[in-house]
């Protein structure tokens, strides 16, 4: 898509009435299939959990009154530094190449240094290379990668056993266990510490096509 001279993307902050969009818009982008570390962490409590704690930094764009993109992110303080930390952007597949992302970048870091951030995060899944391009243009860079380990409970030869005794438990007692309830939380838990930059390299021609 292009613009025309009279389009324009405009920034605002995050609004109630945009949490169920932000969030959809991000279910499309952050898709198990491309990027499962991403689809892990993305659920409704990302945008309520931030909305509801860092409302300042959490903007969405506009164009045409159609949403075309959102960020969300925190302020991270330490002893000696303060931090601002990007977890989420994503530009709707209608509005890539168009600017939208950059602005985002741009009127969130923009709050962040007016609140004390002399140093910015970003994580994103190695694969999203798109993201990794685009964030490296905006002048991101100095990677560091993370490891996740997985494994697949019911496949395991103990745990598996292990999950069908609590089936058959659960039958036997005529009840299905509920799942605990979710807590708001983000992708830095328990890494909040080693969250680094990702590299990035200089590419218009793909720098909104992928998710943060």
């Amino acid at each position: 898509m292009q613009f025309d001279d009279t389009e324009a993307v405009y920034v605002r902050e995050l609004g109630i009435d945009d949490i169920a969009p932000v969030y959809h818009l991000g279910e499309e982008l952050f898709t198990s299939d491309l990027y499962p570390y991403l689809y892990r962490c993305w659920d409704e409590w990302e945008v309520i959990g931030l909305y509801n704690t860092d409302p300042e930094y959490c903007l969405v764009a506009e164009v045409d009154e159609q949403l075309a993109g959102f960020i969300l992110g925190t302020i991270i303080t330490k002893a000696t530094w303060t931090y601002g930390y990007i977890l989420w952007l994503g530009v709707s597949p209608k509005f890539q190449r168009c600017g939208v992302g950059d602005k985002l970048v741009d009127k969130a870091i923009a709050r962040m240094i007016e609140d004390g951030a002399r140093f910015m995060l970003v994580d994103t899944d190695p694969a999203n290379v798109p993201a990794v391009k685009f964030f490296n243009r905006k002048g991101f860079g100095n990677v560091r990668q993370h490891v996740f380990l997985s494994m697949n409970l019911s496949s395991h030869d103990y745990y598996g056993r292990l999950i069908e005794y609590e089936h058959q438990k659960a039958e036997r007692a005529g009840y299905k266990r509920s799942r605990p309830a979710m807590r708001p939380r983000n992708k830095s838990d328990g890494v909040v510490s080693e969250v680094a930059l990702n590299t990035l390299v200089s590419d218009h021609s793909s720098e909104e096509q992928a998710p943060v």
